[in-house]
Formats: C-alpha cells, structure tokens, sequence
C-alpha cells in the first residue's frame, strides 16, 4: 500500500454564524451577497460573493436574523422583503437538527 491510500480525505469545515458549530461545509447552507448586492440561498455552496454559512436548522435561522448575525457576516443591511424570503426557506427546515435525527432512527 503506498502512503496516498492511507490517507482520509480532506473535508472543508465552516462556522454557523449563529450558533457557532463547526461543521462540515455540506451539513451547512450557505447565504451569499452577490457582486450585485443580492442575498440569495446558495444551495450549491459555489456562487460568487461574500458567503456565511448556517446550520440547516430554523432555531439557527431565527437568531441569525432576529440579532443581524446574517447582516454583519454579508457586510450588508438586509430589507425587509430578503428577510421575509430568507425567513420562508427557514419555515421548510426542521426546527432542530436532532429531530431530523430522532426521525431517522424512528
């Protein structure tokens, strides 16, 4: 066996700027201001712009908005209707991560 084969993988880790967990960079969602100003879900995690990443649960989604967290780490103030968006793909996700887990195992 040579010395590559034993070697895991390298798998990018980003911070929750709510909660501050790190994860692995696909357990998250990330949010991106585009060169143009818009703030859009990045599902993909690979549209330009100034990225922040978030645990794809609501509770995490919920303080990132209600104390600005999203607006610091985008360096940009958000309106009132990217708010209400960004709040509605929120209401798709599960309110904690462990009930997705609690559901898995059940």
């Amino acid at each position: 066996m040579s010395k590559r084969s034993k070697r895991r993988k390298h798998i990018p880790r980003r911070t929750c700027v709510a909660c501050h967990a790190t994860r692995p960079k696909r357990e998250l969602v990330r949010v991106v201001r585009t060169p143009g100003g818009a703030v859009l879900v990045d599902e993909t995690g690979k549209q330009n712009g100034r990225g922040a990443y978030i645990c794809r649960q609501r509770t995490c989604w919920d303080r990132a908005l209600e104390r600005g967290l999203l607006d610091r780490a985008l360096k940009i103030t958000l309106s009132r209707e990217t708010i209400s968006e960004l709040r509605e793909y929120a209401g798709k996700l599960p309110q904690r991560l462990d009930e997705v887990d609690d559901q898995k195992a059940g």
